[in-house]
């Protein structure tokens, strides 16, 4: 795996930072943490380097000093929105951060429901968080949020909400995705602390748009791509550019809101410490690329890999055309087709010739693998054998997996588990080649060339199992599929 990122630098300048922001308030510092604040796998993809939960790392030397404030949207409890990285619904991953950041030492504040207009289904959510002892507090919907400000900053608008009682100096504000109201907590904290004689800060810690990289770097526009269910749009900083002649990139919505956060500090403060939206920023990404064709490759590559994903999404009913559409223009806007990725083309190729499902990988060194389904195993569970095999150097005449090691499994699948595909999916072979590696070499040898498959790209020319796909998330594979199912 090529690394572009260098996580050591980051942890070091974006931790600085983050304290230079706490000292320029006074009595408390609200932060909100766009993206995730661990299991940033994203992040890890567009930035090769860039660790899963290098920003929980960074703020461990802080966790005597802050408290997590956790935000959901009653609108994603009421549709049952799942994180497409992990595979659970918003609700769900709720629970697993609150135990996450306790376990790890950060004391967790309250869970907040933002977007609150009654539903039931938040209720009965607030009611199973109050039974696990986790404190929660409702927040509003606005009407004309967020550009009627007068309403906004009144008793009627903020005044409305909850107050969350915090205790310490620096609370983090974070969500199991975007669009779920961070900064809308943030700021009615802010109108609600004023009310009390507190004097409370902002600060905004977004990973992405990368406010110092171009508008069309393909690291910015993979975030679009992260985002095309919200129609997050990248766009120049006009406050910022007006107020420094400099250009940066932020969002819409930060650009939209701005006016919100201008006018509640006026009348907080009588004037706003921030001139744009990327002052309120304490993003220092952008200074940690070590090597940008790296990134621009991986951003490439994340772009095209959500697009696949949608149309996968949209053949099993789960999207709409809309968002596999904005997905095919932020692709055109940057400049890829599929046949960007060479696994694509190669895999289509073998398909071609043979006429079977087939599936193709990239190595680290540029070696194209492919293989096709077969009587015994599907096509993923033969590429990942021969990429192994090739990996460990051993021919590729050789079997690893004997039919007599895999009949069994067959049998076993099809006679008492009344299975309708005898073919063995990826975790099988793993197990398989895993037990043979005790008595056959070249099975140990392929077992040891696993982690070589960190970061390759691979494409299917159909939709694999979910088993198939959580094998190569967990190997750190890029893999894309093409919208089909299987002929076999």
């Amino acid at each position: 795996m090529k690394y572009g990122f260098d996580n050591e630098k980051y942890l070091k300048i974006q931790s600085e930072r983050i304290r230079e922001r706490i000292a320029k308030f006074g009595d408390k510092l609200y932060m909100e943490f766009g993206g995730k604040l661990f299991d940033d796998y994203h992040a890890s993809r567009v930035l090769p380097g860039f660790l899963p939960d290098s920003k929980f790392h960074m703020l461990e030397s802080l966790s005597d000093c802050c408290e997590i404030v956790i935000v959901i949207s009653a609108l994603d409890i009421e549709k049952n929105k799942v994180r497409g990285d992990l595979g659970i619904s918003y609700d769900m991953d709720v629970f697993r951060l609150n135990a996450e950041f306790e376990k790890r030492g950060f004391l967790v504040n309250s869970v907040v429901i933002t977007h609150y207009d009654g539903q039931s289904s938040a209720d009965q959510y607030r009611q199973r968080l109050e039974s696990k002892g986790i404190r929660t507090y409702v927040h509003y919907t606005i009407e004309g949020y967020p550009q009627n400000v007068s309403l906004i900053d009144s008793e009627e608008g903020f005044g409305k909400n909850d107050y969350v009682e915090t205790t310490r100096q620096l609370v983090i504000v974070t969500a199991p995705g975007p669009g779920s109201g961070k900064m809308a907590v943030c700021l009615s904290q802010l109108y609600q602390e004023n009310k009390r004689g507190v004097k409370a800060g902002y600060a905004k810690f977004e990973t992405f748009p990368v406010w110092n990289l171009s508008l069309k770097h393909p690291v910015n526009i993979a975030y679009e791509a992260a985002t095309a269910d919200l129609k997050d749009q990248n766009q120049i900083d006009p406050f910022h550019l007006e107020a420094y002649g400099e250009t940066a990139v932020n969002y819409n919505r930060d650009i939209e809101i701005f006016p919100v956060l201008n006018a509640l500090f006026e009348g907080i403060y009588g004037e706003n410490p921030y001139k744009s939206p990327t002052d309120m920023g304490v993003n220092m990404i952008g200074y940690c690329l070590s090597d940008d064709e790296v990134c621009r490759e991986a951003a490439n590559n994340e772009i095209i890999r959500r697009y696949f994903t949608s149309l996968n999404r949209l053949a099993k009913g789960e999207c709409t055309e809309t968002e596999v559409n904005t997905l095919g223009l932020v692709m055109k806007r940057a400049g890829l087709t599929p046949d960007y990725r060479k696994t694509t083309i190669a895999a289509h190729e073998r398909q071609a010739k043979s006429g079977a499902d087939s599936a193709a990988m990239e190595l680290s060194d540029g070696t194209i693998i492919t293989a096709e389904s077969g009587e015994l195993l599907g096509p993923s569970a033969a590429l990942l054998l021969n990429s192994l095999k090739h990996l460990a150097g051993i021919p590729h005449s050789v079997k690893l997996l004997s039919q007599k090691v895999i009949n069994p499994i067959q049998k076993t699948k099809v006679e008492y588990l009344h299975g309708h595909n005898p073919r063995l999916h990826t975790d099988e072979v793993l197990v398989a080649l895993s037990v043979s590696s005790t008595m056959d070499e070249n099975c140990e040898k392929a077992l040891a060339m696993l982690p070589q498959l960190k970061g390759c790209q691979m494409h299917s020319t159909v939709m694999l199992s979910d088993v198939d796909q959580k094998i190569f998330k967990k190997l750190d594979v890029g893999l894309t599929c093409d919208p089909a199912t299987s002929k076999f």
